[in-house]
């Protein structure tokens, strides 16, 4: 007799006993994609670890006005250069204040907004263009794909901060044109990886299958190649937040990035650099915030890689 509970468990395979009854066993149905995806990312402890400290600073970017226990303009003059609370400060500013007696914790923590929105920013204006781009050059070919692969060959010959500093300096200085800048120099990336993934597929069964069916061209690209050159794309967006974060980075301790009293990352250490004698924790704390969130994303993109690409996927 069968078990009902286990019929419903699995799927049921007959066998035959040694004394001629029949034996019913179960096979434990396929883990979901989902739950797939998580067991291979879980074991790397690195990634989840990574997870974990982004998950906890986009929070913090999220809920900054309900976190942070002042605003990050308001300046507390009879505070000026207070040290953090572990150098002999008060709890009234655990992370001490800056030159003009702004709450660095404030800061840093409205900074985590600024810095992952530039950083997703960029991620998500590079991957859209990639993909149209990258298909394009794919599928078109000829004079289209030289064009397109030219241009791409150009801005990679240009190195990245010197090209952000040239499309900041015609643009202006501001926070908009800083996300334009970096988009300019990582958008050759996502074209490249996208063109060259979806010139693998193209030589594939299911493709000549849906050309022979009649599937339109765009259909043909966005519906039927593209999911197939995802998983590369989005281990490299994710990759390409932690360098976007670093550009802007750069950009705001040149002064071309966002301005004061934006409270950026990188503008913030451009504003305390002659301090770092006198008041060290003004610098370091930027530094490191920058340091632990590039780190975090980098760890989180070694986890996603070796999940989605069984070759890379850690025995």
């Amino acid at each position: 007799m069968v078990d009902p509970t286990a019929a419903e468990s699995g799927t049921l395979l007959p066998a035959s006993g040694g004394d001629g009854h029949l034996l019913v066993e179960t096979v434990p149905p396929a883990p979901s994609s989902l739950r797939a995806f998580w067991s291979a990312f879980s074991e790397n402890r690195g990634a989840v670890l990574g997870l974990m400290v982004v998950a906890f600073i986009a929070f913090l970017a999220l809920f900054a006005p309900f976190v942070a226990p002042h605003s990050p303009i308001e300046q507390f003059r009879q505070f000026v250069q207070q040290p953090p609370v572990w150098a002999g400060g008060t709890w009234q500013f655990p992370f001490g204040t800056d030159a003009v007696g702004r709450d660095i914790l404030s800061r840093l923590i409205y900074g985590a907004r600024i810095s992952l929105g530039i950083g997703m920013s960029v991620m998500i204006v590079s991957v859209a263009l990639g993909i149209v781009l990258g298909l394009a050059s794919a599928f078109l070919r000829g004079a289209v794909e030289v064009v397109v692969m030219r241009v791409m060959d150009l801005v990679v010959a240009i190195p990245s901060l010197v090209l952000a500093i040239l499309v900041v300096a015609v643009l202006g200085p501001s926070l908009v044109n800083t996300i334009v800048a970096v988009t300019v120099v990582y958008l050759p990336r996502y074209v490249r990886l996208v063109r060259a993934a979806a010139i693998a597929e193209l030589s594939k069964e299911y493709v000549v299958a849906a050309r022979v069916a009649g599937v339109g061209k765009l259909r043909l690209m966005f519906v039927t190649v593209l999911p197939n050159c995802l998983a590369p794309l989005i281990v490299q967006a994710a990759l390409g937040i932690s360098d976007a974060i670093l550009e802007a980075a750069a950009l705001g301790f040149l002064g071309l990035g966002a301005q004061p009293p934006i409270p950026e990352w990188g503008a913030m250490l451009a504003d305390s650099r002659e301090f770092i004698r006198a008041a060290p924790w003004i610098v370091t704390l930027p530094g490191l915030a920058i340091l632990v969130t590039v780190v975090a994303i980098n760890l989180m993109g070694d986890g996603l890689r070796d999940a989605l690409d069984p070759k890379l996927r850690r025995s």
